[in-house]
């Protein structure tokens, strides 16, 4: 089967586990399903791999015994958009914010199923696959903003911007609808995923964080408009400030 069929031939996926109990089970339920597995019990073996072999996807337990894995997605974060989808046993809601919010692109609580678990991976590695080519690379522009849709590459004025998985599905949505109104509910589902129910604060949160690294300052924007209530837009050249 190919790698469009399966969602998982040929796709690396760190897990970074300390249970072996979990770890080896999953591992082995996850090569069935045609995917290529590293397991590392540790957050600092993790973060090596990481380094020496940067994976397709990462499975990430939020506690390890050498640390919080939410400070390992906080460090990945700072040079990596690489999928990540956080495992926990924590069912609180304020816990899934918190991942979510620090850019983890789903939030699996222990014990789960595994055909949801899979279905989920093949979601976010859908997401995060770059456009197949068409000849001419995909751009994407807006005054002196520019994206390559094929090489997820975003730059402002020539300077490039490193941003999350998410941030750049939000920007790009935006910019693929120039001036219209984006509403809420719908870049969530895009951008997440429709059965998932959690706040739409981590959509304010990524629209910020996105606006800090464009340096598009919120009182008065060049690029992302605010319609209140509603949702978001980008702004043409002649209603910038608008």
């Amino acid at each position: 089967m190919t790698d469009a069929a399966t969602g998982g031939a040929h796709r690396l996926v760190l897990i970074v586990e300390d249970e072996e109990s979990i770890a080896a089970p999953l591992s082995e339920a996850l090569r069935l399903e045609g995917f290529h597995t590293v397991v590392a019990p540790t957050a600092g073996e993790g973060m090596r791999r990481v380094r020496d072999d940067p994976p397709d996807l990462v499975l990430l337990d939020v506690m390890l015994p050498d640390g919080d894995g939410r400070e390992v997605l906080r460090e990945l974060r700072r040079t990596s958009s690489l999928p990540v989808m956080m495992l926990t046993a924590r069912s609180q809601q304020v816990d899934k914010v918190v991942g979510l919010e620090l850019g983890a692109d789903d939030y699996v609580v222990k014990p789960f199923e595994m055909g949801e678990l899979v279905a989920r991976m093949r979601a976010v590695l859908r997401r995060s696959s770059p456009h197949a080519p068409t000849g001419e690379p995909e751009m994407l522009r807006l005054r002196d903003l520019e994206m390559n849709v094929a090489t997820r590459q975003v730059t402002v004025g020539g300077r490039p911007v490193e941003l999350t998985l998410k941030e750049f599905e939000v920007l790009r949505i935006l910019l693929e609808r120039p001036g219209e109104v984006v509403r809420r509910g719908q870049l969530m589902d895009e951008v997440w995923d429709p059965h998932w129910f959690g706040s739409d604060r981590t959509l304010d949160v990524h629209v910020s964080s996105l606006r800090h690294k464009l340096r598009d300052d919120p009182a008065s924007p060049r690029y992302i408009a605010t319609v209140r209530g509603v949702g978001f837009r980008t702004l043409l050249p002649e209603s910038a400030g608008a």
